[in-house]
């Protein structure tokens, strides 16, 4: 469904005079009917991604194809079988609900009986059924979202671009919306999604994880959590800030990460348990808690970022 080959953007800012390059070298191949989730904190070039997909950027190095067609040299044929949702409401607050599901049947010309039935089925399906005359504006961000995906249904494309979809909204309204999601990937549409979710990016087949403009590791969730180079240990203490300081220093410790009253340490492979709780303990930390758990995406991602910044060219290359 889509083939890219060191595919690039770089950006011209002419108050400072400078280019800057969102997007770098990104070659990748996404299979018709799969759920592949691009994931990356804000300016990884997520979005910059998706707009050349979707044919609104052009590229400035290297090519994409989406179904066949070049997204540079033939935008308009690739209109017919896309939908894209923007990060921001993109539909008109003044109008209502079935207004602005009219105005996106107008523009990709469903007509007769087939119009109404489409509105009426789509707003049964995102939950928006009994909010036809409700105007954009006064949607909840969760409702807005949905509107926002049904009307890029409208015109049934077999694939979908959604940019950070659930960004913004609470935790229900993001459970309903992967939801619809898993129900369209089940009916055989390809589906890519941005988020910054480690937890959202759990539920796709396969996982691209962005950082400064590349695409550092590209694999299922599963795989990728194999990636991590070592054994995952989660440490409670009375001082979290110490702890990681000696942690930090100590040899056979590749990363200490902080995660609310615990840490995360990510030490070489056969760690002795019971030989960190004597170190730490020589070290006055006491571990109240201390156990080895299954590594988790965030934390595979938090460490090859910081390796990443540690060494950007080492890193990007490997």
């Amino acid at each position: 469904m889509i083939h890219l080959e060191h595919l690039g953007r770089t950006f011209k800012e002419r108050l400072r005079h400078r280019s800057v390059q969102a997007v770098h070298d990104l070659t990748l191949d996404i299979a018709p009917g799969e759920l592949f989730g691009l994931v990356g904190p804000d300016g990884a070039g997520k979005t910059t991604t998706l707009r050349m997909l979707a044919g609104i950027l052009k590229p400035t190095e290297g090519r994409a194809e989406v179904a066949g067609h070049d997204v540079a040299q033939d935008p308009e044929a690739i209109k017919s079988i896309l939908g894209y949702m923007p990060q921001q409401f993109g539909l008109y607050g003044d109008l209502t609900v079935d207004e602005n599901m009219a105005f996106m049947c107008d523009v990709f010309d469903v007509t007769g009986e087939e119009r109404e039935a489409r509105i009426r089925d789509l707003l049964a399906f995102t939950g928006l059924g009994a909010f036809r005359a409700r105007r954009g504006r006064a949607l909840s961000g969760g409702m807005q979202k949905k509107l926002s995906l049904a009307a890029c249904l409208i015109h049934r494309p077999r694939l979908l671009l959604l940019d950070e979809p659930t960004t913004g909204v609470d935790p229900v309204a993001r459970r309903e919306f992967w939801d619809v999601l898993t129900t369209l990937h089940a009916d055989g549409s390809t589906v890519i999604v941005s988020t910054p979710y480690m937890d959202e990016a759990e539920r796709c087949n396969r996982v691209g994880l962005m950082y400064d403009g590349h695409l550092m590791i590209c694999d299922t969730p599963a795989a990728i959590k194999r990636m991590l180079p070592g054994d995952v240990f989660a440490l409670q203490a009375p001082d979290l800030n110490h702890a990681a300081d000696v942690l930090n220093a100590m040899p056979g410790v590749s990363d200490v990460q902080s995660y609310g009253d615990r840490l995360s340490v990510i030490m070489e492979r056969g760690s002795d348990i019971e030989r960190l709780r004597r170190d730490l303990a020589h070290e006055g930390i006491e571990a109240i808690d201390l156990r080895p758990v299954p590594p988790r995406l965030e934390e595979t991602f938090i460490y090859f970022v910081r390796r990443y910044a540690a060494e950007p060219q080492q890193a990007a290359a490997s």
